[in-house]
């Protein structure tokens, strides 16, 4: 992408972001106690496309030693170039939480949001939060897999789609369970999205899919697979996007 274009894109996500900005965080004159840890409320672990903002705001609280919430603390925000938070930094209420967007940078990969407060004597202190940006190929993997593995891999029911998963004999296993897939070679597991679960001696409860989906769509769900993999599917490899 050109540098215009770049930064038109930048700027769009910007003006997206001030029309969705959360509420306005309380102003405190500083902290009453001394920040000792900062803790995840929720908006780990999401995963998003390129380029585009996380679907829900980050939430983080800062505690003092004894685990109570700390009001009026200073928070900052960082993580590699490219992602846009919205704000990039300020005070926690009086429930000690901070309410942040983020958009993440054009590189797939995983990328670590930091969060950063002051505690005695100067000392900074983090909380390091993972999140999961897809590229193409990946990206159409995820549209894949919502349309034909989610309702038995994910045991989650929601308001649109019903979870199969208790009613099958074999464990159907979710693809973040990179403990179980990442000990699948690339061939096998493009095997068994082909030709179903008998292709490597598994359940015929998993169903070939090589007359529904493309070449390029088994290799999409694949990648797709190989991205949301935890612990990552490639754990001697750089998995962070760089700063």
């Amino acid at each position: 992408m050109r540098p215009a274009l770049v930064t038109v894109a930048a700027l769009a996500l910007m003006l997206s972001f001030a029309c969705q900005r959360p509420a306005v965080q309380p102003v405190a004159k500083g902290p009453a106690t001394v920040p000792a840890a900062i803790v995840e409320v929720s908006g780990g672990k999401q995963v998003s496309t390129i380029g585009t903002p996380l679907d829900q705001p980050l939430v983080i609280q800062v505690n003092d030693a004894q685990g109570a919430a700390v009001a009026g603390a200073s928070v900052r925000f960082h993580s590699a170039p490219g992602v846009i938070f919205q704000p990039a930094s300020g005070i926690t209420g009086s429930d000690g939480q901070f309410t942040f967007a983020v958009a993440l940078g054009g590189m797939a990969g995983r990328y670590q949001i930091v969060a950063t407060t002051t505690g005695a004597s100067g000392k900074a202190i983090e909380l390091r939060m993972d999140e999961l940006a897809l590229g193409f190929e990946q990206n159409q993997g995820r549209q894949l897999s919502d349309l034909y593995c989610t309702r038995c891999h994910d045991p989650e029911s929601t308001a649109e789609r019903v979870s199969n998963h208790d009613n099958l004999t074999a464990q159907a296993h979710a693809f973040s369970d990179g403990a179980f897939l990442n000990k699948m070679s690339d061939a096998d597991l493009m095997a068994i999205i082909q030709h179903g679960g008998p292709a490597l001696g598994k359940s015929a409860e998993m169903p070939p899919y090589g007359r529904t989906l493309s070449k390029s769509g088994i290799q999409a769900l694949a990648a797709y697979i190989r991205a949301v993999a935890d612990p990552p599917h490639q754990p001697g490899e750089a998995v962070y996007a760089q700063r």
